[in-house]
């Protein structure tokens, strides 16, 4: 994979080149950076369990994300460094060139294309709310009553939709180093709002926690790799690396891994 892949970008770098004025470049891509310096910077998020998180007891990152940069690096012939990031200063970070590529479940939506640049998607996810057992929200209608706070995680795609979505019900945007979980266990929230991946560890960790389902599939978004905008060379090789990991196997079976099967993207 990785020399199909390097020969097909280096083709479109130089068909490029040959139509551009001479101003535009002079900008080096981020293509080229990580051929040349034989170095991938991946900004990830370690919290995010089954896209990228840390292991509690070993210290290292684990998901489908982690698999999916080792992929991303081998097939460039370069060393994989992570940086770490979170929801609400990833693109500021990617802007700032601190990483080459942020690869941790990133919702593509407009607001945030204003800043960056995505790639074609390789999950989709709708939402679920996670209640305590024997809490008073039985079914997706109970969740939006007065009295009811509901936890987002802040920055994330989830947090303006529940802003506006909610009508009766307080929205607590919670930020790293607290969790959802924490602050649902500690009864400070009656509910959270998680994207699958969430769901599925909930199912893992918590015998407490249970999960209610919306009663149609509500806010169904697309997950992406986000680059810098402007680099269309890299760009592009990130786009086809992700229609290749699609098509050899690579992608279903890091998803099958982690137990995100049903939402890997058409």
């Amino acid at each position: 994979m990785r020399r199909r892949l390097v020969f097909f970008a280096a083709t479109c770098v130089s068909v490029l080149a040959g139509q551009m004025p001479a101003k535009a470049q002079q900008a080096e891509s981020h293509l080229d950076r990580v051929v040349k310096s034989a170095t991938l910077r991946v900004c990830t998020f370690p919290g995010y369990y089954s896209i990228s998180f840390r292991d509690p007891t070993t210290g290292d990152l684990k998901g489908i994300d982690i698999d999916l940069a080792h992929s991303l690096a081998d097939s460039l012939g370069a060393k994989l460094n992570f940086v770490e990031t979170n929801f609400g200063t990833f693109a500021a970070d990617v802007q700032a060139d601190k990483c080459d590529i942020a690869m941790f479940g990133i919702g593509a939506t407009l607001k945030r294309a204003q800043a960056v640049a995505f790639s074609h998607p390789y999950l989709q996810t709708g939402i679920y709310a996670v209640v305590r057992k024997g809490s008073d929200i039985k079914t997706w209608a109970d969740i939006d009553k007065p009295g009811h706070a509901v936890a987002v995680q802040l920055g994330s795609y989830i947090e303006p939709f529940m802003k506006t979505y909610l009508k009766q019900a307080k929205v607590v945007s919670i930020a790293p180093p607290a969790t959802r979980e924490q602050e649902l266990m500690a009864h400070h929230v009656d509910a959270e709002i998680v994207d699958y991946p969430t769901a599925v560890k909930v199912g893992h960790d918590f015998d407490w926690a249970t999960v209610v389902d919306p009663d149609t599939k509500l806010m169904s978004t697309p997950f992406s790799y986000v680059v810098k905008l402007g680099d269309q060379e890299w760009l592009n090789y990130v786009n086809l690396f992700v229609d290749t990991i699609k098509r050899d196997g690579t992608l279903a079976a890091a998803a099958k891994r982690n137990d995100l099967g049903p939402i890997v993207a058409p």
